[in-house]
């Protein structure tokens, strides 16, 4: 049995392993389009190129409320503990992409929410995203790229 364990490529050439690749080609080519996209803040670019946003950061972006979010929310959302998500929204508080107001509904709360700068981040992520799902539809073909989306969408549910 060990041999043939040790002899197969089951470990490299399964659908999870083609999943996490994809997964993490496709946000790297996003991240890489709001480093080159001009009406990202110069700031946040620079981040963004030198590798210091991440993914990670992606999540806030992915997750947080256009209303704003707490952050025990966000956590869930993006299935991240809370201390993780505390220290992501951390950094990107003080790179001035979302700013902590108290909770109207809750006084013991704060909220997450977006600053302008933050937003102008959010419209670039969403053209990233698009230009990117673009670049997927033109290498494997459109009809491939929806099954993939469905495929995806009811696994996912």
């Amino acid at each position: 049995m060990m041999n043939n364990l040790l002899g197969s490529r089951w470990r490299e050439a399964h659908l999870g392993h083609w999943l996490a690749m994809s997964s993490q080609r496709f946000d790297a080519q996003v991240l890489a389009r709001m480093a080159a996209n001009e009406q990202v803040p110069l700031a946040l670019a620079n981040l963004a190129a030198r590798g210091s946003l991440t993914a990670s950061h992606v999540h806030i972006t992915r997750h947080l409320s256009l209303q704003g979010s707490r952050l025990g929310d966000l956590a869930k959302c993006a299935n991240v503990s809370k201390q993780a998500m505390g220290k992501l929204v951390d950094q990107c508080e003080a790179w001035g992409l979302v700013q902590r107001m108290p909770d109207a509904s809750d006084a013991r709360a704060r909220r997450v929410l977006f600053t302008e700068m933050g937003l102008s981040w959010l419209q670039a992520f969403q053209e990233a995203v698009s230009q990117t799902e673009e670049e997927l539809r033109a290498a494997v073909g459109a009809e491939v790229a929806t099954v993939i989306a469905l495929g995806l969408e009811a696994y996912a549910a």
